[in-house]
């Protein structure tokens, strides 16, 4: 019986982090981010720019974003300083603090693909908000088609 009453805690905790240590409804001060660039692809290499936004009305104290690729990376990366490699298709990457209304540092990336797809999907997403709530998911999740062609695809 208290194996499943830690079970139950630990589910119902998991709920309110909702996944990925990002806090939902619930405790913590409200923060909305925001994350807007943009992709392009040639030959297999993916160059990403983005800018992260707090539009408050809370400061958050630390962030890090994940950017998720449905095409798995090659071994060796780049990475700008702040970002690491997670899993195989995943990078994540250290905002940090952002004051309400405020614009971070824009965060920069070449990675190469395994292969030369045609296409691949970028998402990205926050993993972590300092424990502040963000009511509004949409602009923290983006989800972005790049194409091989070398045009700029904006989110």
């Amino acid at each position: 019986m208290r194996v499943l009453a830690v079970w139950g805690a630990a589910v119902a905790a998991g709920a309110v982090l909702g996944g990925g240590g990002t806090a939902v409804a619930g405790g913590g001060p409200e923060a909305d981010l925001a994350y807007h660039g943009a992709a392009s692809m040639s030959g297999g290499r993916v160059d990403v720019r983005f800018t992260p936004r707090n539009h408050g009305p809370a400061s958050v104290p630390d962030a890090t974003v994940r950017l998720r690729w449905s095409e798995p990376l090659v071994d060796r990366q780049v990475l700008p300083g702040g970002c690491a490699r997670a899993e195989e298709r995943v990078v994540l990457c250290r905002v940090g603090a952002l004051a309400a209304d405020e614009v971070g540092e824009r965060v920069e990336m070449r990675v190469r693909l395994l292969g030369a797809p045609s296409e691949v999907l970028l998402e990205i997403d926050t993993v972590w908000n300092g424990g502040t709530v963000d009511r509004n998911r949409e602009n923290d999740r983006q989800r972005v088609l790049v194409l091989d062609s070398g045009d700029e695809y904006y989110f």
